[in-house]
């Protein structure tokens, strides 16, 4: 009898979920589309309080997590049990306690009754019950152990106790303010990264992902290396509509990773190189990660900030992995694909080109001071009506007519900041009635509806992380803990900022091990961020280093769950795909420290162009530097002497010690010119 092969199953990123039929599927559609379109009015109107919008927000996570997974793996059946029907409802109608009861709330804010702190702990437990099932039992562990904190602290050792706090002060904490399961990053959540998810998610079924492909393979796929180059830019490309690293593996993966095998590359080299583009998707602008709005809520500052922080970091990034698989390429002498197997990027381009419009005018709307919200609804909005455009204009038979119709669609696009959310629905609303009357128009119709509820369904895991992190922060802000920790760092940091540095880089991956990376910058930022602040490291650099972390604790073993979702594809070892991806994604560890003591590099403090510039090029060298030391190869294969010393350039460029630039560029110079006569020699030999 033979064991079953792990790597044969599809990989579920979160939770696995119930394949519904039948009566339970048309009402889990029902309860998405209604999630998604109470977000879209929430974005628009903004009818309710802030607090009664993020309790409604949990509520229809609830609603979908209790109906969509089981209890356990034993429960996958295309049925709902009678019990998971009444938590998903009772919760749902829980979240409506805030709402009904808000003017009553207020008047006794500080001084909750019974059954405010009763339906504040069958909230918490169906909380923690819904993130379990979706995001496995690590992250309600971890914050199980801040409300075990928070109710049995002062009893801890005096370095660490607090003084002590009932039952209704840490119910009220958590439940009935804004700072605990309902604080920012459940406003965050509610606002901001739904409508972004949204977002992507009706670009994918536009037909995006085939749009990226096509163009990846068009510009690169007949270079030396092609098919993994392939993998890099059409995942830097995925990167900009969607901020989830994984999803991005699990969709791009499925065509790049055959394809570099197909080619050459060994399966854990495949598998690595899909793992580290994906993980860039979520330092990608303009659409990053969920944290990114997190962070810029956090710290008060536009969304275009952050932006322009990740830019140069991510494009670094992104020219490491290139860098390495082209090195890769070299050392095994893999070919492209055939030209004549390669796509016209042009003319994949000509026939989709209205795809790119909603992310042009996203960028746009952030950097002219329109907020996330209004830029991210937008961009949604815009979306909608060139999906429905693109039906309608296809039934147009006359080129004159055709050219008129998209002419008016373009001024439409042009006008939308000054037209307001109303006009812009309004129009989505005609054109759908026009779709309903078209031959096929049907269909555009309902890849309108998948988007819809696929954008719901995404959201759930980055939701209810968002929740249940409020757990952990609500704990530390009632009872000042964070301080201790980041005194600690604080003590490090008065003897090297290093060693702070690397303390704080060491606890963003060992929580990542077991929690998403959400609640990860949520929990390290919270406690490292403002003793780096103190340490001198500007405010916006140091929650990026956080940030940065965080994301690198999906790619480094033992739990990589890029590395996971890659080695599913790629049937090989998820160990040895992080491992490997680890090497390739060398820049997501070296560039962060970079920009703490050159902040430049994030264009923070006093930033010049030929100061960018000089750091730019010196840690685009570095990686150069870096790759040719890691693969062991340039021109031709590298001697060890060659590594050693290629190796110690990298370092010294990277490093920030008064003549490290200068020993490190002539150890360059020196190692360039010693290749360069290793390699005029082997080819005359």
């Amino acid at each position: 009898m033979t064991g079953r092969d792990p790597l044969s199953e599809e990989f579920h990123e979160h939770g696995l979920p119930r394949e519904l039929s039948g009566f339970a599927h048309r009402v889990l559609v029902v309860a998405a589309l209604a999630f998604s379109a109470y977000q879209i009015v929430v974005a628009a109107f903004h009818p309710l309080s802030s607090l009664v919008i993020r309790s409604l927000h949990v509520g229809f996570l609830l609603l979908l997590i209790f109906m969509l997974y089981p209890a356990s793996g034993k429960g996958r059946s295309g049925r709902i049990p009678w019990y998971d029907w009444i938590a998903a409802f009772g919760a749902f109608a829980l979240a409506t306690y805030h709402w009904i009861f808000e003017a009553d709330l207020i008047q006794r804010s500080g001084d909750p009754g019974d059954a405010d702190l009763m339906v504040g702990a069958i909230v918490m437990f169906l909380l923690f019950e819904g993130a379990r099932r979706i995001l496995g039992l690590a992250l309600p562990v971890v914050c199980g152990l801040f409300l075990a904190y928070g109710v049995f602290g002062q009893h801890l050792p005096e370095a660490i106790a607090h003084r002590g706090y009932g039952l209704d002060q840490i119910v009220g904490q958590l439940y009935l303010s804004s700072e605990g399961i309902y604080g920012i990053p459940t406003l965050v959540s509610a606002t901001y990264i739904f409508l972004f998810i949204l977002f992507g998610a009706f670009l994918e079924h536009a037909g995006m992902i085939h749009l990226f492909n096509s163009l990846a393979l068009g510009l690169v796929g007949h270079a030396r290396g092609g098919p993994a180059k392939v993998a890099v830019i059409s995942s830097g490309f995925m990167g900009t509509i969607s901020g989830s690293g994984v999803a991005n593996v699990l969709t791009v993966g499925q065509f790049t990773i055959p394809l570099m095998k197909r080619f050459g590359y060994s399966s854990i080299f495949a598998g690595a190189v899909e793992a580290t583009a994906s993980m860039g998707g979520q330092i990608m602008p303009p659409v990053m990660g969920a944290v990114a709005f997190i962070m810029a809520e956090t710290l008060n500052v536009p969304y275009a900030d952050i932006v322009k922080a990740a830019v140069i970091p991510a494009l670094l990034y992104y020219f490491t992995a290139f860098w390495m698989v082209h090195l890769e390429a070299g050392r095994k002498n893999l070919l492209g694909l055939p030209e004549d197997q390669c796509p016209n990027p042009w003319q994949a381009l000509k026939e989709s080109w209205y795809l790119v419009l909603p992310l042009a005018v996203l960028v746009g709307m952030l950097f002219h001071g329109f907020t996330p919200m209004f830029s991210g609804m937008m961009g949604l909005a815009l979306t909608a009506i060139l999906i429905l455009g693109a039906a309608i204009a296809a039934r147009i038979n006359q080129a004159a007519f055709r050219y008129v119709f998209w002419l008016a669609m373009g001024l439409s696009a042009a006008s939308f900041a000054e037209w307001g959310i109303t006009p812009v629905l309004a129009t989505i609303g005609v054109l759908s009635l026009i779709c309903l009357r078209i031959q096929g128009g049907r269909k555009t119709l309902h890849t309108m509806r998948a988007s819809l509820t696929d954008g719901a369904r995404q959201a759930l895991p980055v939701g209810i992380a968002c929740a249940i992190v409020g757990v952990i922060v609500g704990v530390l802000t009632l009872t000042g803990a964070a301080s201790n920790f980041a005194g600690f760092i604080l003590g490090v940091g008065e003897t090297s900022l290093f060693l702070s540095l690397f303390l704080t880089m060491i606890v963003c991956l060992i929580l990542g091990m077991g929690i998403p990376t959400i609640p990860n910058y949520i929990i390290t930022s919270s406690i490292a961020a403002p003793a780096l602040l103190k340490l001198g490291v500007p405010l916006i650099v140091g929650h990026m280093f956080v940030f940065y972390f965080g994301i690198m604790a999906d790619l480094t073993p033992p739990v990589a769950l890029a590395a996971f979702a890659a080695a599913s594809i790629a049937k090989a070892s998820p160990m040895r795909i992080g491992f490997k991806a680890t090497q390739i994604a060398i820049a997501g560890f070296v560039v962060p420290y970079m920009a703490v003591y050159e902040p430049m590099l994030m264009m923070q403090g006093d930033p010049s162009l030929p100061g960018v510039a000089y750091i730019v090029a010196k840690a685009i060298l570095a990686i150069v530097l870096w790759g040719a030391a890691a693969i062991g190869y340039l021109r031709a294969p590298l001697a060890w002497p060659e590594r050693v010393v290629v190796a110690g350039a990298a370092l010294l460029l990277v490093a920030a010690i008064p003549l490290t630039d200068e020993i490190g560029f002539g150890l360059a110079a020196m190692f360039f010119v010693w290749h360069e006569v290793r390699y005029r020699k082997l080819r005359r030999g």
